[in-house]
């Protein structure tokens, strides 16, 4: 029995570009349906009912979180970002005018939120700042198991792509802040171009490109299996 899986490196680090292109017209249907949805909870907000934010809270705090534990890669501070996140949505919420769809809007401000953090530590040279060195916490782990599908059912093939998701783990670590974020975005998030430029106030055409520099780069710090 070969010790390796039938799921090679290579098709495994592959999965990330064809990842985009799986059920898009499911993905399609859904964020049409969310939209519609954060849409009725905008105008229940504004007309006087609370409970409609709480709802809110509830669909995005967890996806929220994720996005900016996956760029600061510590947990208190990713706790505290998505909670600044949810009290400034609060806040403007009154005059959001939905040029953009509530969920890019929220996005942005976390994503901002969480840029302000972590130069702020970059400036102070904070021991919680991150670590492209650092081990990947657990819960990570989860997380780029997102990022790269994988059909193996053997133990033997779950054993070792295991081990391949950790080297992809390590690899997002190293990356630069504007990599991690924008595959964080496109990979984890599933967020489309269009909304991804809206965050980041960048033209679609720039979004593309980053997202092929940064899987190139991802390449090159994994070495030749995965090219």
């Amino acid at each position: 029995m070969s010790a390796y899986p039938t799921q090679t490196p290579r098709k495994i680090l592959g999965t990330i570009e064809k990842y985009t292109h799986q059920s898009e017209a499911e993905r399609m249907s859904s964020k049409a349906q969310e939209v519609a949805l954060d849409h009725a909870l905008v105008l229940r907000f504004k007309n006087g009912d609370q409970a409609a934010f709480d709802e809110m809270v509830s669909r995005y705090w967890d996806r929220i979180y994720s996005m900016v534990h996956q760029l600061l890669r510590n947990q208190q501070d990713a706790e505290e970002v998505t909670q600044d996140a949810f009290i400034r949505a609060h806040r403007g919420l009154v005059n959001f005018r939905g040029d953009s769809a509530f969920s890019t809007w929220l996005y942005q401000i976390a994503t901002n939120l969480a840029r302000n953090r972590y130069w702020y530590w970059w400036r102070r040279k904070r021991d919680k700042s991150v670590s492209f060195d650092a081990p990947m916490s657990s819960d990570n782990d989860t997380t780029l198991a997102d990022i790269i599908p994988t059909e193996v059912e053997s133990p033997d093939d779950i054993t070792v792509t295991s081990e391949f998701v950790a080297r992809i783990g390590k690899g997002m670590d190293r990356l630069s802040v504007k990599h991690r974020e924008i595959l964080t975005m496109r990979n984890i998030q599933n967020l489309s171009y269009e909304e991804i430029a809206a965050i980041l106030h960048i033209s679609v055409g720039t979004v593309k490109s980053r997202i092929a520099r940064a899987r190139e780069s991802l390449r090159s710090k994994l070495g030749e299996d995965f090219k």
